[in-house]
């Protein structure tokens, strides 16, 4: 091949190149598109005003009434999206999590071999049923900073039915709280 053929293929190569580069500049000013002012999708949402009837939320029972009526069963069946970071058994292996064997009563941050958030061991003092139930209902809210990524159990009696669970794996399990005297 001749220089002059070279020219003509390279020529033709840098010719396609112009007329894309010049397309993509064209497109670009007859089709840009428009920024909103501030990113992200508007949703819309009905308002209630003050006048509207909006049924109101009924107030969740005491956490002591709560764990008289928990199911440990229940609490079981729930407890499964746990084991995807935390094992159960005595003695078991931490995984993501620590262990939850004898956590109720245990103090914080105290299973041996897991590296828990500089937040957690700062808390300090022992699990007692009020700071699971906190705990399990948001976890980042109850010790900010915690490595914990779990959105937390909205439902008071899903937190109750857990708590019963993990009360259970115990070698002598503590006392269920009792209920205040009306």
């Amino acid at each position: 091949m001749n220089s002059f053929e070279l020219n003509k293929i390279l020529g033709a190569i840098l010719g396609t190149c112009l007329i894309v580069l010049s397309l993509n500049i064209a497109a670009g000013a007859i089709f840009a598109p428009e920024k909103p002012a501030k990113p992200g999708y508007a949703i819309a949402v009905q308002e209630h005003g003050a006048g509207d009837k909006a049924v109101a939320k009924e107030p969740e029972q005491p956490m002591e009434a709560m764990m008289a009526s928990a199911s440990m069963e229940k609490g079981q069946a729930t407890a499964k999206q746990c084991a995807a970071c935390h094992t159960f058994e005595k003695g078991g292996p931490n995984r993501v999590g620590p262990n939850l064997w004898n956590i109720v009563g245990r103090p914080k941050a105290s299973v041996a071999g897991f590296n828990y958030s500089a937040a957690m061991k700062a808390k300090g003092g022992a699990w007692t049923f009020g700071d699971l139930y906190a705990y399990l209902a948001n976890p980042r809210g109850f010790i900010p900073g915690t490595n914990m990524t779990f959105a937390g159990l909205s439902r008071g009696q899903q937190r109750a039915d857990v708590i019963d669970f993990l009360r259970s794996h115990a070698d002598s399990p503590v006392p269920m709280p009792k209920a205040a005297a009306k």
